[in-house]
């Protein structure tokens, strides 16, 4: 693949010209990217981050553990500790974070958590000096990712939907994929920062492409969640030891992102979240809302929502996805050893 050239950005550290195998819809691969390592990459930026939770304290580690100077706010403070006591600062409101930064980052829940924190009272567009680079890595509605780059330009900010996959284990070891909506210049400017949290960066287009990316790898996860959960019911149905099962499994072709983490979890009884039941549940119904929009049916979707909403209704909206297990398996009479109660 050629190598090209793009030049972008009017900042310190985002004034930087990327050499990078990028074709033309500006996927890069971790090797190519690494030419990003000039003096520009290597600057101190003032990143406002937003979210310090299960996912969003290693990132925004990452980021502080580079050098970068980073403000920080969160609606829980407890969990930003170990940031602070590491250098990062403590601000008030999404305003503070963004007032003249070079780039700022979000990690929230939900769409109405990222809306309230960009466009809302407070959020980091209303401060008096927006940032130049604005990245949201919440997994959120497609059109809201375009609502907020049309508001992020009508305030000189490029904007960029950034969500993520590889959970908890993803984060801390700084090898999240990472699907990227917007513009080209703007994305070429956030990869020096991008490589510090993910290891598969691509961007899918333009604003919202990198939502509906995300759409399409949240289904691929609820169907394939469902397959490990009835498998390991089926194993200890059958007498089966799930750890000899896993084995055999785990390197054929039923092999998969899910089995290799999630289904080991599952048998130690591990259900703490790398990704909560609840914001699961939330994805799906994004992704079942584009899906009717578009006028699509996807059926083993909408089964997979239902299997969600019951897991939730049991109370296990705060466990990890795997969680899925515990619900059907009281279902089954399976005993379950839950590590965590």
């Amino acid at each position: 693949m050629p190598r090209s050239t793009t030049s972008v950005g009017t900042r310190a550290g985002l004034n930087c010209v990327i050499h990078t195998d990028m074709d033309e819809h500006g996927s890069t691969k971790p090797e190519a990217s690494a030419a990003t390592t000039g003096e520009d990459s290597r600057t101190s930026l003032t990143i406002g981050f937003i979210g310090v939770g299960v996912m969003g304290r290693s990132m925004a580690g990452h980021l502080l553990n580079a050098g970068h100077r980073l403000r920080l706010h969160t609606r829980t403070p407890s969990r930003a500790e170990s940031l602070v006591t590491a250098g990062a600062v403590m601000v008030g409101s999404p305003a503070a974070a963004a007032d003249g930064a070079d780039a700022v980052i979000s990690m929230v829940g939900t769409p109405a958590d990222v809306e309230a924190v960009h466009l809302g009272a407070g959020g980091t567009l209303s401060a008096s000096r927006p940032p130049r680079l604005l990245i949201e890595m919440t997994t959120s509605q497609p059109a809201l990712a375009v609502r907020l780059h049309a508001e992020a330009a009508r305030r000189g900010a490029a904007a960029l939907d950034a969500p993520v996959s590889g959970g908890d284990v993803g984060a801390q070891n700084a090898t999240l994929s990472i699907m990227v909506g917007g513009d080209l210049p703007a994305f070429a400017s956030a990869i020096p920062l991008l490589e510090l949290m993910g290891k598969t960066i691509v961007r899918q287009g333009g604003p919202g492409s990198g939502q509906h990316t995300k759409m399409v790898n949240q289904i691929l996860i609820a169907s394939t969640m469902i397959g490990v959960v009835e498998g390991l019911l089926y194993a200890a149905k059958a007498g089966l030891d799930p750890q000899s099962v896993l084995a055999s499994v785990g390197g054929g072709a039923a092999g998969s992102w899910s089995v290799q983490n999630l289904a080991p979890r599952i048998v130690r009884g591990d259900f703490n979240p790398g990704f909560f039941v609840d914001h699961f549940v939330k994805d799906l119904s994004i992704a079942l809302d584009e899906a009717t929009r578009m006028g699509l049916d996807l059926p083993g979707l909408a089964l997979a929502k239902q299997l969600y909403e019951f897991v939730q209704s049991g109370g296990y909206g705060r466990r990890g996805t795997q969680a899925l297990y515990l619900a059907l398996a009281a279902r089954a009479g399976i005993r379950v050893e839950d590590a965590g109660v």
